[in-house]
């Protein structure tokens, strides 16, 4: 189909109509996408690109069974859910048997952000309490309510403007964060600072109301709590009258694999009071949940104020709901994320031991982060050079974003149906881009190899580190001797605005 508009036009009438805090990516020369199928994305001169990027097309763009289901509906009816409706029922019915069995109660909403501002607003009544607890560099949404408990936006704004009832406690990163992966028991060391933060915040007479956090986050740069942090927190939250609310907007719904739910990963011992979810929920249409406990909806419900919202729960909405979960399981998209994800990790692994670039591989499923690196030993960010690699990535028409607090970190989320040869086609792309940047610089990528070998076996001879608990989580930590390397010395790291994705 022609194009109404050259993509001259379109940038210029996008400058004049829409506001200029709405960023695009590659704003040096961004992209006209005019359509997309699976994995891939179309320009307008009809250049195609693998999508690494987007888990909003969980099950792949332009799913068919999607569409035919949203567009039977539509031919139908489209209201709103103070009608009696099947799809309603029938979809929170099937949502929630892939939760645990006591969350059991559905607030359907709009987006991701709705749902944790809902989530908020159902913790504060519960106990009346209003303090919340959130993590460094954590990102909740864009609405006033969530810019406030997300310090991967707040702190863009001064260093005075973080909220009076907003407590952060460090992100459990053990790769960068305060207990690293050489600290004998990091969950409970990270847990150890929420419990600090409640019994401060309580000397000062305050409440908390709830702890929030991704059950992975994205925006803080991939990073996958240790097993049993979510336990402890939860015990030390839920002692002081707060819930504990997991934000699955960014990993839910098979992404991880092994695990529906990546809070999952924690264990089966560990239950959120409150889950919130949306991006990959409807496949690109804009729709979100919260679900919660018969208990706490009941106590929200007491305030006497009803809850509606006109669009969320629609029949449209709920019938493109059911067929995500429907293509889900016929599609086996879930063993799809853990064979494919696996298959990546293990061939970033190699260039972990080829490129010194290269810091920390980790990851599960197809949620997987490349933290880029200047020193291996100091764990300098590389931020420039993340964004040179994703910039030339676009020129080999492939797709992937840098992200974490600084940006410095390879973020692959792509749609569910990627394959081990999108994967090996990335990753090949990935290893010739390092070798170019690093001859480019005077480095010989083989002798740094071998450097890389020997560093490893030094680390491991001795070593007294656990295995991870769970198989499917990845994460390979830097070496511990020093890399020397000269790429962009001599250059500032250079400074990008955030573009959440």
């Amino acid at each position: 189909m022609e194009e109404r508009y050259s993509k001259a036009e379109t940038l210029a009438l996008r400058r004049k109509h829409i506001g200029p805090s709405c960023k695009v990516f590659f704003a040096k020369d961004p992209l006209k996408i005019v359509r997309a199928q699976g994995q891939y994305m179309f320009d307008d001169k009809g250049e195609k690109y693998l999508d690494c990027i987007n888990n909003v097309a969980h099950v792949g763009h332009s799913h068919p069974h999607v569409i035919k289901a949203a567009t039977k509906q539509m031919e139908l009816l489209n209201t709103n859910s103070r009608f009696l409706h099947d799809n309603l029922v029938q979809y929170a019915q099937r949502l929630t048997a892939t939760l645990p069995e006591k969350l059991s109660v559905c607030y359907f909403v709009n987006s991701g952000s709705e749902a944790n501002d809902l989530a908020l607003r159902l913790a504060r009544q519960y106990h009346g309490h209003q303090d919340v607890i959130t993590l460094e560099n954590a990102y909740h949404g864009h609405v006033t309510s969530l810019i406030d408990i997300s310090p991967y936006k707040f702190n863009q704004l001064g260093k005075d403007s973080k909220k009076e009832f907003v407590h952060v406690a460090p992100s459990p990163d053990i790769y960068r964060g305060k207990y690293r992966e050489d600290h004998p028991d990091p969950a409970s060391a990270y847990a150890e600072e929420v419990k600090k933060i409640i019994e401060e915040t309580q000397k000062n007479g305050r409440k908390i109301a709830a702890f929030i956090a991704e059950s992975m986050q994205s925006c803080g740069g991939q990073v996958i709590p240790p097993v049993g942090y979510f336990q402890k927190v939860a015990e030390y939250v839920r002692a002081a009258g707060g819930l504990f609310i997991a934000d699955e907007v960014q990993v839910g719904f098979g992404r991880v694999g092994k695990h529906f739910w990546a809070f999952q990963l924690q264990g089966e011992d560990f239950v959120p009071d409150i889950v919130t979810m949306g991006k990959p929920i409807g496949n690109g249409h804009p729709m979100s949940c919260v679900v919660t406990t018969r208990e706490i909806a009941e106590s929200f419900g007491a305030s006497g104020m009803e809850y509606f919202n006109t669009f969320g729960g629609n029949p449209v909405s709920c019938a493109i709901g059911l067929a995500v979960l429907e293509v889900i399981e016929k599609e086996d998209l879930q063993g799809n994320a853990t064979r494919v994800g696996n298959y990546l990790l293990e061939l970033l692994a190699e260039q972990k031991e080829k490129h010194p670039l290269v810091g920390d591989i980790r990851g599960v499923g197809l949620f997987v982060g490349v933290d880029l690196v200047k020193d291996q030993q100091k764990r300098t960010p590389a931020t420039a050079e993340a964004l040179h690699l994703i910039y030339k990535l676009k020129e080999h028409q492939i797709l992937l974003s840098a992200d974490g607090p600084h940006r410095n970190i390879l973020k692959f989320k792509p749609p569910m149906c990627f394959t081990m040869e999108d994967a090996k086609h990335v990753v090949e792309t990935i290893d010739a881009l390092l070798t170019e940047m690093e001859e480019a610089t005077g480095m010989k990528t083989e002798n740094n190899a071998s450097t890389n070998a020997q560093c490893k076996r030094k680390t491991t001879e001795g070593s007294s580190q656990p295995e991870g608990a769970n198989e499917s989580i990845s994460h390979m930590n830097g070496a511990a001797c020093r890399q020397e390397n000269g790429l962009y010395s001599k250059k500032p790291s250079l400074s990008s605005k955030r573009i959440r994705t």
